[in-house]
């Protein structure tokens, strides 16, 4: 095996590491899902126009989707043991690998900033109701945002900065025992807005903007699928970064399980919750609010200091395990001789905090259409040839001894398989249109329709086309 292609972090795990069962995998979807970002999804879309029954079966049906690439990639990490950037490289090459592994750990870089951001602001909202004033302070103007709320960013990445330290194992004891109270909370929480509004009615008979005499009528469709591709997109980056997980488990089933009952149902769960407390708003406030943070703002007595201090945890434990794991993974398969687990966990925090999120959450717009389905059209191509090469291709055989070795069986052209590049870049660049007019409308204002709508499902396209071309191409596999 090369010194270049392996490290003690991504070498194939021994069974004595094998030890996570069934409802290890739940908690820790539980502790992934109930989370400000996916809240504030289901609930942007309310804000968006959709009627709570809408927005909750939008949510309900893109996590069926994504469970599907989810226990397909996923299968791999089980039987071999390897996890995302070293799978990668059956399809890729050893060194192709590098391409997926680092587009999924810049979106992961961008998510675990996103968090951090959230946690930040909330330990922000925290403190200023304790000292009963607001602590954003004066704008720091190449930032965009108040002294106040650097000084509370700086502070809760400084915080996380712990579970890079103490690794993968603390991650999963984290998320088993912070998993129960994240579902007690909302439980509370929507027992309050019940209250305030006045019972279910009031909320759930809050009319679609798409309806007759909507502000948005008939335009329904044409909004639908887009928020479809970028709540199927939400977990796209876990689709593929899920073999860091399932390497672990005891059995194959005990990661199926435990996936296929974490991931939809609390899902949808979370996804009614947001939209009944996002609707309630708008009964009692008078408009929907859909950030948790502010909403806490809005709170009275124990229940503001309660609210803010687990989403704080709640922040924690998704950061750590959704956006740490798998970045630090593929930093790592970069250069393994000299970058480790911890180090590429450190470098995900750096660039995490050097994207400025704060700017990507400043409205749902670009948010849900923007972020969201932009980073799915990167990632699907990505998730397409994988599922591709692993089940259709190679018919889930692989050569384990040559993941490691540069002149093994994935070795293809000098480390790199022109048909997985050929199968990423087609979809991407049909993507890439949409994507510019959506980010900066007015630049591509003149952007053909026909990219628009193709971008509309971006993620859909780019798994779909990517899976095609790649087996297509490898009708005959020059690999074990």
């Amino acid at each position: 095996m090369s010194s270049d292609l392996i490290n003690p972090d991504i070498a194939p795990t021994t069974p004595e590491q094998r030890t996570w069962a069934w409802y290890h995998y739940f908690a820790l979807w539980l502790g992934m899902v109930i989370a400000v970002p996916a809240y504030m999804l289901a609930s942007g879309f309310i804000e968006e126009g959709m009627s709570p029954i809408q927005a909750v079966t939008i949510v309900m049906l893109g996590n069926l989707v994504v469970l599907i690439p989810i226990l397909l990639i996923g299968h791999a990490g089980a039987k071999y043991g390897i996890p995302f950037p070293v799978l990668a490289r059956a399809s890729f090459g050893t060194i192709g690998a590098r391409l997926p592994a680092l587009a999924r750990a810049l979106v992961a870089c961008g998510w675990y900033g996103i968090q951090t951001w959230i946690g930040g602001n909330t330990l922000l909202t925290l403190v200023g109701v304790i000292a009963g004033r607001s602590l954003v302070g004066e704008q720091i103007a190449w930032l965009g945002i108040g002294t106040g709320q650097f000084a509370a960013f700086a502070v809760f990445w400084l915080a996380q900065l712990v579970f890079v330290e103490k690794g993968i194992l603390a991650i999963r004891k984290f998320e088993t025992w912070t998993a129960p109270l994240k579902v007690l909370v909302c439980i509370a929480l929507v027992w309050w807005a019940l209250d305030r509004a006045g019972g279910l009615g009031p909320i759930l008979s809050q009319p679609s903007a798409f309806g007759p005499g909507g502000t948005k009528e008939g335009q329904f469709w044409p909004t639908f699928w887009p928020m479809f591709t970028a709540m199927s997109g939400y977990w796209g980056a876990l689709a593929l970064n899920i073999p860091d997980f399932t390497r672990f488990a005891r059995t194959q089933k005990d990661q199926i399980i435990g996936q296929a009952v974490g991931l939809p149902g609390p899902m949808a769960a979370l996804a009614l919750m947001s939209v009944v407390v996002t609707s309630a708003t708008v009964v009692i406030f008078g408009k929907a609010i859909w950030d948790p943070v502010a909403l806490a703002g809005n709170l009275a007595g124990i229940g503001v200091l309660i609210g803010l201090l687990v989403i704080t945890i709640d922040t924690v434990s998704v950061n750590i395990a959704a956006n740490l794991v798998g970045p630090a993974y593929d930093f790592s398969s970069l250069w393994p001789s000299k970058i480790s687990y911890r180090l590429g966990g450190y470098m995900t925090a750096i660039l995490g905090a050097a994207i400025m999120p704060w700017k990507l959450l400043e409205s749902t717009q670009g948010y849900i259409f923007v972020w969201l389905t932009g980073y799915g059209a990167l990632l699907g191509p990505i998730a397409g040839i994988m599922i591709a090469d692993y089940w259709l291709v190679r018919n889930t055989r692989l050569d384990l001894d040559g993941l490691y070795q540069a002149e093994g069986a994935y070795s293809y052209r000098r480390g790199w398989n022109p048909a997985a590049l050929i199968a990423f870049a087609v979809p991407v660049v049909i993507n890439l249109p949409g994507f510019l007019h959506s980010a900066f409308p007015q630049t591509f204002a003149a952007t053909p329709l026909l990219f628009v709508r193709i971008y509309d499902w971006a993620w859909f396209i780019g798994v779909i086309a990517a899976l095609l071309i790649y087996a297509g191409l490898m009708r005959k596999p020059r690999a074990a």
